[in-house]
């Protein structure tokens, strides 16, 4: 019966110590893999979830896969901390490892990202010097034309995901220390503008964005995503 006991407890410590083995070579696959797809100057960390891995594999269904890609490039715009989680992927692992990618196929992508406020103030109208996040919301600092005359203010401004990408649009005005009262209506076309980031990695569409201290926190989101369809 020792003799017993003390077997099965090898097999059980050599099926773990393979379930991690397999569990790697597939992750730093699909990470070479993005890399390669969306010229990354880096390969994306890969974190494979549930255990164990290989009744995963040999099924060809995983619960979530999480990559941390860190800064991306696309549609002109530079974010940064772009995390992506599959959940109910289909993958048979001879494909993973095989980089065919025909039948990968993940039911829900989840991207996160940030935007900086460099970035976005990129886009802005002339006049705008400074866009941050404060106790009363994001604020757009500079100096605008205001009937023909250059005038110092701070706006707030709401951000909003559109079909066209982030829409920021003024709802309040403070006007400088000792500088005349502007009226909202006098700076609301002139200020409203459109950051161009449609969609995040894998398809996703932006579906909420919350300012921060850092930039705009960003969140994407796709279904039913086949692989073999992405650009």
């Amino acid at each position: 019966m020792r003799a017993l006991l003390i077997l099965i407890v090898v097999l059980a410590i050599a099926v773990v110590v393979g379930d991690r083995v397999a569990v790697v070579v597939a992750q730093d696959e699909i990470g070479r893999t993005i890399a390669k797809e969306y010229n990354l100057p880096e390969r994306p960390k890969v974190e494979i979830g549930g255990i164990p891995f290989l009744t995963q594999a040999i099924g060809g269904n995983y619960r979530d896969i999480d990559i941390r890609v860190g800064e991306w490039s696309g549609q002109g715009i530079t974010v940064r901390d772009l995390e992506v989680s599959l959940s109910d992927v289909s993958a048979p692992l001879s494909d993973l490892l095989n980089s065919r990618t025909e039948n990968l196929v993940a039911g829900t992508a989840t991207a996160t990202a940030v935007v900086p406020y460099d970035t976005v103030r990129g886009y802005a109208p002339e006049g705008v010097e400074s866009i941050s996040n404060g106790p009363n919301g994001l604020r757009v600092t500079g100096t605008f034309s205001v009937e023909g005359l250059r005038v110092p203010a701070t706006v707030v401004v709401t951000v909003a995901p559109t079909d066209d990408g982030i829409e920021v649009t003024p709802v309040s005005v403070q006007s400088a220390s000792g500088g005349p009262t502007i009226p909202l209506a006098l700076l609301r076309s002139s200020l409203t503008f459109t950051v161009p980031l449609q969609k995040l990695p894998l398809g996703a569409r932006l579906t909420a964005i919350r300012p921060d201290t850092d930039g705009l926190h960003v969140t994407a989101v796709a279904h039913s995503v086949r692989f073999s369809d992405l650009p």
